[in-house]
């Protein structure tokens, strides 16, 4: 892990935004975007009450993917019409993959929400990780493929190799890194999981341009 390249960014970055993501001039376009009112409605959507009633859940699942503006239209649409062929039996499944994701053995439910998504080809990063970072922000990372690969390779993180199909041991081996890497910068450049590989982002498409 190139920590050194890490800190060269922090400063460079700190040059142009001395308030890290607070300052005014940083990320005016994302001004419409709220996630902690993001984070409110799935916590209620996905709250474990709510897992006594499958269709409840799912339709809170597909609902918090809909709102999220990190998930593709195409993706989000694909969804939909998934969620629309599932029968009773089939929601109770995705449900109790869900619980076990979010509530209880967390491995499992991640590599049982992969599998179920397979089935419809949309085991994907971006909705397979983007409703645990919704509900604990600072604990789960949203898993952006092609700022993933980046970071992989720019910060030189060793024994991580991307796959485009989800596994839990990759999102685990790097959530620690991504970890390791936070608490090497100032706290302003990660007011959450993803504000913080956005901070990478910024810093790396940057210093590609110098």
């Amino acid at each position: 892990m190139n920590i050194e390249k890490l800190k060269d960014y922090e400063a460079e970055f700190l040059s142009q935004y001395p308030e890290g993501f607070d300052d005014k001039n940083f990320f005016a376009t994302m001004k419409s975007f709220n996630p902690l009112k993001l984070e409110a409605f799935a916590k209620e959507a996905l709250k474990k009450e709510n897992f006594q009633n499958p269709s409840l859940v799912v339709e809170g699942f597909f609902k918090v993917v809909q709102k999220s503006v990190f998930v593709s239209l195409f993706d989000k649409l694909k969804l939909k019409d998934m969620i629309a062929t599932l029968n009773s039996y089939e929601k109770d499944m995705l449900s109790i993959e869900l619980y076990e994701l979010l509530y209880g053995n967390k491995k499992n439910g991640f590599e049982g929400l992969v599998e179920f998504l397979a089935e419809y080809k949309l085991a994907k990063w971006t909705i397979i990780s983007v409703v645990p970072y919704t509900i604990n922000r600072d604990g789960d990372y949203f898993i952006k493929p092609t700022t993933t690969k980046n970071i992989i390779k720019n910060f030189d993180l060793e024994d991580l190799i991307y796959k485009p199909r989800p596994s839990y041991e990759f999102y685990n081996k790097y959530s620690k890194a991504l970890n390791k890497m936070k608490k090497s910068v100032h706290k302003s450049l990660s007011p959450d999981n993803v504000g913080f590989t956005a901070f990478l982002k910024v810093a790396m498409d940057s210093y590609e341009e110098n």
